[in-house]
């Protein structure tokens, strides 16, 4: 399994020389399996270079579009994503029970004439709603992938990848609360994966403040990290505010509380068009 992050960024796209290093493209992953098949995970608008790369390979684009909410910071780029407008392209979306509303609504939001000037109809491209991963797991080419629900307003999924004897998994827009029974599930959820990327936007001098927002501060991911018994823990959903200067002094911080208590919890913070494989 292959991992590109093509947008790390929450909220809004940051783009600036204080956000080189991190990035500042909002949500969006590829995960490229061991049979060559690719999954993203959201449209933020890192999915528009990710469809420059495609266009750049001049390959066919049949991929899985794995939506875990529609706020605008996960669809914003699907306008952008220059494939969907070749007939030769096929993406079957799954995931959020109204992924496919908001990706419409990218296009044609009914608030009135003139926000976009292509309507969803008139995309050329093979756009088709799968809608399994809400109600179960789902198997792609032997990797099966199961999601959990979210803690953020209006919901969302989480997703777990797993191949072979690796596993994935990714929850962002999420708000972690030790004191709520929907802790022990997450737990449970990503007990023992190779890699938990996780929702932090915050620093936990700043959680309180942002109570029910639906995201976790670093902390929170740490401890989900540690009674999991995950192997690697990858910071994600960086605030639009974070400089990437702030954000290596936030991971040098997390890296030295796993060091102090002798523990061997791995931790870094996604970087926009980082690859790792494993």
């Amino acid at each position: 399994m292959k991992v590109k992050f093509w947008g790390t960024r929450g909220s809004t796209p940051v783009p600036g020389k204080d956000t080189v290093i991190y990035g500042g493209n909002t949500t969006c992953l590829e995960i490229t399996l061991s049979s060559d098949a690719k999954v993203i995970v959201d449209a933020g608008t890192g999915i528009r270079s990710l469809g420059n790369e495609f266009e750049s390979r001049k390959e066919k684009v049949d991929i899985h579009l794995l939506m875990t909410h529609i706020h605008w910071d996960h669809i914003l780029g699907f306008p952008f994503f220059f494939p969907i407008y070749k007939a030769s392209t096929r993406i079957l979306v799954d995931g959020y029970d109204l992924s496919m509303k908001g990706l419409r609504f990218s296009f044609d939001n009914k608030m009135g004439d003139g926000f976009f000037p292509i309507r969803f109809e008139e995309l050329k491209s093979d756009v088709q709603f799968v809608n399994k991963l809400g109600t179960g797991p789902r198997e792609i080419d032997g990797t099966r992938i199961d999601s959990i629900p979210l803690r953020h307003p209006q919901g969302g999924l989480g997703f777990r990848f797993r191949e072979e004897d690796k596993t994935l998994v990714f929850m962002t827009d999420n708000e972690l609360d030790t004191a709520d029974t929907s802790f022990k599930d997450y737990v449970s959820f990503c007990e023992g994966a190779d890699i938990l990327i996780h929702d932090s936007q915050y620093l936990p001098a700043e959680i309180a403040k942002h109570r029910g927002w639906g995201h976790s501060d670093y902390q929170s991911a740490i401890d989900l990290a540690l009674k999991a018994r995950v192997k690697k823990l990858i910071l994600f959903h960086h605030a639009p505010e974070r400089s990437d200067s702030e954000i290596i002094k936030a991971t040098i911080h997390c890296q030295d509380l796993i060091s102090e208590k002798g523990l061997s919890l791995e931790i870094e913070s996604a970087k926009e068009n980082s690859i790792f494989t494993f």
